[in-house]
């Protein structure tokens, strides 16, 4: 295999889409450095696994010698990204913006390489343009054409508001890449048709038109739903590191191939298949991959001996084998009479409610130090530590201190 085909195949791995992929190889033949850009709204001030599908391949772009440029849409967080709503989305304030762009900062790091990354914020030109600039550049597409985007036309036909400004969001974001002159722009593949405004824009500009490379949307822990903070089920990657570990267990067998194309860097699409092969004919157990996937993501977002003490503590509840003190210890206040065992359960994260607690007594899926506990009633003091236990995969190693 060629470089330029080791390029391709690593580029195009968990790609959905590239737009003008001709295009991209004579760039890359030129040799010359591309500029890739991807852009991040600051809507939430912690980024999950679900973000770094895009970072990762940001990644793969710079370890095949090209220059990324993350993109923190300071300007854009606060107009609002209408794609995939229903309704208006409340634009950010200027102060939430900044607060969750410096936290950005300091989390993509744990995936790009600092000194090969461009940091940018969109209000560099924006918050030069003057009204008339603004005016000028909404007047470079037709409403018609904004009502082409699927989730426009779908609001538009059923008479619920759109916004003027949310109609600025895919131009504002498109020129962009006018103003940082991109060679690549990643995204997420609901956002097609803002990435395809770039070329639109660029082209106006009289600047080559940007590949548009679409990556697919990861899968939260559920299988269903797009990875997503208000759903639930997401992997934070700023997580504990055992909190990493069990909820990367607790995913489908399925869905763990989906997460090893589209997160893992340490195994080749060829190994992939090796090891889907393994667990057809029963050499591989499916709990041994989706712990290798485990260790390299806590690995990555935090480190390798991290990784090693979270699987080791996940062994010892889960499997019964080694001890318990590995897992870390979570302090839990509790007023002075104390806590009863279904509302400590709750407190503790591993069920979503006292009802829940109480029927998983019921059903004696709790235990306690190992041992099963079934009186919801009990009440648990200041002084008290232990590795609560729901089912398998929910525990936590908790200690109760002073409300």
């Amino acid at each position: 295999m060629s470089e330029l085909e080791q390029a391709l195949a690593t580029i195009t791995r968990g790609a959905d889409e590239i737009i003008k992929r001709e295009e991209l190889i004579e760039r890359l033949k030129s040799g010359r450095p591309l500029r890739i850009k991807a852009g991040f709204d600051p809507t939430a001030p912690d980024l999950h696994l679900g973000h770094t599908v895009l970072l990762n391949k940001m990644r793969q772009f710079q370890d095949l010698g090209h220059q990324v440029i993350f993109l923190i849409g300071d300007f854009t967080g606060m107009i609002g990204d209408p794609t995939g709503k229903n309704v208006t989305r409340k634009p950010l304030t200027r102060e939430d913006v900044l607060a969750n762009a410096e936290t950005y900062a300091s989390q993509v790091y744990k995936v790009l390489d600092k000194e090969r990354t461009e940091l940018r914020f969109n209000s560099e030109w924006f918050g030069q343009m003057s009204a008339a600039d603004l005016i000028k550049l909404a007047a470079q597409h037709t409403v018609a054409r904004m009502l082409e985007r699927d989730d426009f036309a779908k609001r538009y036909a059923s008479q619920q508001p759109i916004a003027i400004h949310e109609f600025l969001y895919p131009l504002v974001q498109g020129y962009d890449s006018v103003a940082l002159k991109c060679d690549v722009e990643l995204g997420g593949t609901d956002q097609k048709f803002n990435l395809l405004m770039g070329r639109a824009l660029q082209e106006h500009h009289g600047q080559p038109p940007q590949i548009v490379l679409t990556m697919p949307l990861l899968e939260g822990l559920d299988g269903v739903n797009k990875m997503s903070k208000s759903l639930g089920n997401y992997i934070g990657i700023n997580e504990l590191a055992i909190d990493m570990v069990t909820k990367t267990m607790k995913i489908g067998d399925e869905l763990m191939w989906r997460w090893f194309e589209l997160l893992s860097f340490e195994v080749s699409l060829d190994e992939l298949a090796q090891m889907k092969r393994e667990i057809a004919d029963g050499t591989l157990n499916p709990r041994d991959a989706k712990l290798r996937l485990a260790r390299e993501l806590v690995t990555r977002f935090h480190d390798a001996a991290a990784a090693e003490q979270a699987i080791a503590g996940w062994h010892a509840v889960v499997r019964g084998e080694g001890d318990t003190a590995l897992l870390p210890l979570n302090d839990i206040a509790v007023p002075a009479e104390g806590i009863r065992l279904a509302a400590l359960l709750t407190a503790a994260g591993i069920t979503a409610s006292n009802s829940e607690a109480s029927r998983k007594l019921k059903e004696r899926a709790v235990r306690i130090d190992t041992e099963v506990a079934e009186d919801a009633q009990r009440i648990f003091s200041v002084g008290f530590e232990g590795v609560l236990q729901v089912g398998k995969r929910n525990f936590a190693r908790v200690r109760l201190v002073s409300a």
